[in-house]
């Protein structure tokens, strides 16, 4: 157990200081936009784009979503509170915005957990929560690896006291592209919908 909770600090640390060297990049140059998440552009340390299926195993890519703002979170759908608690705030935040802005934004739900977020059980938890949010599934554990290294994304099974009841580690935040498909903003989890709103916005000019 110690020597897992070391690992997952580890992680941590490298997301840490990838995100640091995101904060010196976009403090040079032009002035930037006041997010208040973080800024990450022209951070080269984050992969730029993806290409995971949708619950249909249609291949989704950011090519999809051009001309939208893209929220790419990873959860699962046994989740008990980080996620189901972010996607309420993000639906919060497109009643928010009114239905014309919420048309410009795209909200991903990436599982970690395969395994038990079936195509069926995805295609009802996003849209739960939101009928236009989407659930985007890794087709085995190679694609989970990859798209989750791309975006420096820890996740890790926790055990539980049967087979099926464990949980998942996994990093509690959200990847925002503008609507050029540009990676811009780390965004923190349990913010409320006001954040949201506002990045939203300065995205959108």
């Amino acid at each position: 157990m110690l020597t897992n909770r070391l690992a997952r600090v580890a992680r941590i640390a490298l997301t840490a200081c990838a995100l640091g060297g995101a904060v010196l990049i976009s403090g040079c140059g032009k002035q930037s936009p006041s997010f208040t998440n973080l800024d990450i552009t022209g951070n080269t340390q984050f992969a730029s784009d993806f290409a995971l299926p949708d619950t249909n195993g249609k291949i989704r890519t950011m090519a999809d979503y051009k001309g939208k703002v893209v929220v790419l979170f990873f959860g699962y759908t046994h989740c008990p509170d980080v996620c189901p608690t972010t996607m309420a705030e993000l639906s919060q935040a497109l009643q928010e915005l009114g239905p014309d802005n919420a048309k410009r934004v795209q909200v991903l739900f990436v599982t970690v957990d395969p395994e038990r977020d079936t195509p069926q059980i995805l295609a009802q938890y996003a849209p739960a929560f939101n009928p236009t949010f989407i659930g985007l599934r890794p087709a085995d554990e190679a694609q989970l690896k990859k798209v989750t290294k791309d975006f420096r994304v820890y996740y890790a099974k926790v055990p539980g006291k049967t087979p099926n009841s464990y949980t998942m580690d996994h990093t509690a935040a959200s990847y925002v592209f503008d609507p050029d498909g540009k990676l811009r903003l780390f965004a923190r989890d349990g913010q409320g919908a006001e954040p949201w709103v506002h990045d939203f916005k300065l995205l959108f000019d």
